[in-house]
């Protein structure tokens, strides 16, 4: 005999009863589309490891983002590609005036005003070794001139337009300096700053690292990236972040790190939560699908559905434009 107590389906028998178990709705406004900006203006090249992808000239910009922005996109995440030649140990390059980054600043703010542009803010693309911040002479991480450097170029993207500035380097005391930056440059209350605390060092970005050519050319980013173990240094890295003046919290990468994401809901219930579903897990999606595993669309949403059940509200997907025309 069933008892009372354990009566659960008619509560969602109905179809329309449905959406009201669930705590958070999928909108188009809950996604924020990552974009790789190449220093060859006029170019637009497919990146073979992440389907329907492509490096992005400056000039090819708007017809790729204006369809899009008719179908309701609201934010982009972007990520500069620069030519090997401007490659040096100081990442002197990330700045640029005529360089990628700011050149799609200006572009996307003149031609789609009301779309929010964020900037990552990482050194690795840039650098000569490929690693994230300056180095020591024994090739340990210089976290102090790192930081500095970090801030410089945070502010520079704010000052040419950027609504939001995002540091994925996960130097130690990061966010304080690009906040204080912002604050001394005036932007403090228009440019948002989104933190990657907890970054773990994943086998999942591969497919990004061939889009952004941005791979470390020695060793490895474990030494500041987090341990994919660890739950009590995301902990406390989210945290820091929240400390250091963060107004949205991140991890990354998504769907392996459900309970970093419930932990950093729960750590800052405050605060919007964001997860980066990265590159490897668009491209496991999309192989998955294509090898007839299961369908497409019903397969990312379901991961989208996932990520907002463990507590997102924003989420990085290479999956947007697809979404955009499936949340019609």
């Amino acid at each position: 005999m069933v008892h009372i107590d354990s009566l659960l389906h008619a509560g969602y028998h109905n179809p329309v009863q449905r959406p009201w178990q669930v705590e958070r709705t999928l909108t188009k406004g809950s996604l924020m589309y990552p974009i790789f900006i190449t220093d060859e203006a006029d170019s637009l090249i497919p990146i073979p490891s992440m389907p329907n992808q492509n490096r992005i000239g400056v000039n090819r910009l708007e017809e790729v983002i204006a369809p899009l922005v008719q179908k309701g996109l609201r934010a982009v995440m972007l990520f500069g590609v620069p030519n090997d030649s401007v490659k040096d140990p100081l990442a002197t390059a990330a700045d640029d005036p005529a360089g990628p980054v700011i050149l799609a600043i200006k572009l996307l703010k003149t031609k789609f005003p009301a779309l929010l542009v964020s900037c990552d803010v990482c050194l690795c693309e840039y650098t000569s070794h490929g690693h994230c911040g300056h180095l020591n002479d024994d090739n340990t991480i210089n976290n102090e001139a790192s930081v500095r450097r970090l801030a410089e170029v945070a502010v520079n993207y704010a000052k040419a337009g950027a609504d939001n500035v995002a540091p994925s380097d996960m130097m130690d005391g990061r966010m304080r300096a690009i906040k204080q930056g912002l604050l001394d440059a005036g932007l403090s209350h228009r440019v948002s700053l989104m933190a990657y605390s907890a970054k773990y060092a994943s086998a999942l970005y591969g497919p990004f690292r061939d889009a952004a050519c941005s791979g470390a050319k020695f060793g490895d980013r474990a030494a500041y990236q987090l341990p994919p173990g660890s739950r009590g240094l995301g902990r406390r890295a989210i945290e820091r972040d929240m400390r250091e003046g963060a107004d949205i919290i991140m991890v990354k990468p998504a769907m392996f790190y459900l309970d970093i994401i419930r932990d950093a809901k729960e750590l800052a219930p405050d605060h919007p939560i964001a997860a980066y579903q990265v590159s490897g897990e668009y491209a496991m999606i999309h192989h998955a699908a294509s090898a007839g595993v299961f369908n497409l669309k019903t397969a990312v949403l379901e991961s989208m559905a996932s990520l907002q059940r463990a507590g997102c509200s924003l989420i990085l997907t290479y999956f947007t434009p697809e979404l955009l025309e499936w949340l019609d």
